[in-house]
């Protein structure tokens, strides 16, 4: 692992980037309100455009990657999510009205278009660098701990942008995504593929086989993956609302407020990805002890209108979610064959990105309404998720770690997975470790 902690660096980049340049706008989504005479829900529009384009050109850039490269898909990505950042840049800062927040809205399409094929394709690039399943772990919590330590910083940065140009978190875009493209470019050493790519009829073909196989649980971590990120970026709109219209906090100290569960979120996913290493079992309950905290908290939270409550409950609940993502993304990666690996886990992106497209517009509808109906809302999309991975996620008991005289036999279960993962399975064993 120490011979790619370069690659990992430049890997780790892209996540933290692309969620810096959809993140950093939650903060000042409210000034932006103002500066363009908008609505809450137009505005909130910013955000769900990104992640709807994204989600529709995820697929596609799964089975293109899986087509040409991993590599070969993310380089041109990230030039034309720079591109939609500097048109978005521009026109907050050449245009007015409603002129500027529609050109706006379409660099924001186009920075989705880029997303599209930048972080989703990490995640399987991590999974053909490693043979090692306890290695893939690491890499993956890695990779969930860049990509939420984003979230925890990009609501300081974006406001204290916002304090010097209303725009300027626009403006940061396109340079954060030129220094992730030259990192990729020198330091990603992608493997060689050692067999030809498939058609696309045989790759459709695969895919459906694999999820007429494997479809129970892998839909059911979709829909968890969804979830996720629908609570998060919900509660996040929510908070930046109510900080600045009931509590007039603005500026760098509201983005500290909504740092502060977005780092409990960071610290619990870095700690997870360690912790889970290659069993599947652990995965599983920590994912669902972590979804049972989030739905516990913001039951909570929907009982006591106090800002110092939500802040306090939705830390813990975002520790939930941060226990939970590694566990996501190791249980796809590991449990899926390299050869769809692109396209499966680009899937489990876009159900992500549906997440993130629907938390701020729901919130916007319901925030008017009675509190503890927004938050028995996001409550129960989290105890759907805890009831997922209870029922539908059911790992084989021979993932469960073993000792002492059975060391042999673990050695053998290991090398079942490593072997399944490069395509084939020896006569007699299971080639599925679900």
């Amino acid at each position: 692992m120490n011979d790619k902690k370069w690659d990992l660096v430049a890997l780790a980049s892209i996540p933290l980037i692309m969620t810096l340049g959809n993140s950093m706008l939650i903060p000042i989504l409210p000034q932006i309100e103002r500066e363009l005479k908008v609505s809450a829900f137009k505005v909130s529009m910013l955000i769900t455009v990104y992640a709807v384009v994204a989600i529709l050109l995820i697929p596609l850039a799964g089975y293109l990657s899986d087509r040409f490269g991993r590599k070969a898909v993310i380089i041109p990505s990230l030039v034309i999510a720079a591109g939609g950042g500097a048109v978005a840049g521009v026109a907050a800062w050449m245009l007015n009205g409603n002129i500027a927040y529609w050109t706006i809205l379409g660099g924001r399409l186009l920075q989705g278009i880029g997303a599209a094929g930048a972080f989703p394709i990490v995640i399987p690039l991590v999974g053909d660098m490693f043979n090692d399943e306890d290695q893939v772990s690491k890499s993956l919590g890695i990779i969930e701990t860049s990509n939420t330590f984003g979230k925890v910083l990009s609501p300081i940065l974006g406001a204290a942008l916002a304090v010097w140009l209303w725009y300027a978190p626009f403006m940061a875009i396109p340079i954060l995504c030129v220094l992730s493209l030259v990192l990729v470019i020198f330091l990603v050493k992608t493997p060689q593929k050692k067999e030809k790519p498939p058609t696309f009829p045989e790759f459709v073909a695969s895919i459906r086989d694999v999820l007429k196989e494997k479809g129970r649980w892998l839909y059911a971590l979709f829909a968890i993956g969804g979830i996720c990120m629908f609570v998060i970026f919900g509660v996040l709109y929510y908070l930046s609302e109510t900080l600045e219209s009931e509590f007039a906090l603005k500026g760098v100290l509201k983005g500290l407020v909504l740092a502060i569960p977005l780092a409990a979120l960071c610290l619990s996913s870095f700690l997870a990805g360690k912790w889970i290493g290659k069993n599947k079992t652990r995965m599983k309950w920590l994912g669902f002890t972590g979804l049972a905290l989030l739905t516990v908290s913001l039951g909570v939270i929907g009982l006591f209108d106090n800002i110092y409550v939500v802040v306090g409950l939705f830390t813990l609940g975002s520790a939930g979610i941060g226990a939970t993502l590694p566990c996501l993304d190791a249980l796809i990666t590991e449990g899926v064959d390299k050869k769809q690996r692109g396209t499966i886990t680009a899937l489990f992106s876009s159900m992500r990105f549906i997440g993130v497209s629907l938390g701020p517009p729901v919130v916007s509808l319901l925030i008017g309404s009675h509190h503890f109906l927004l938050f028995g809302v996001l409550a129960a999309s989290g105890a759907v998720g805890g009831l997922l991975t209870l029922f539908a996620v059911k790992p084989d008991k021979g993932d469960q770690p073993t000792s002492g005289n059975d060391n042999r036999e673990q050695d053998e279960t290991h090398m079942d997975v490593i072997e399944t993962s490069r395509g084939y399975a020896p006569i007699g064993r299971k080639k599925s470790p679900f």
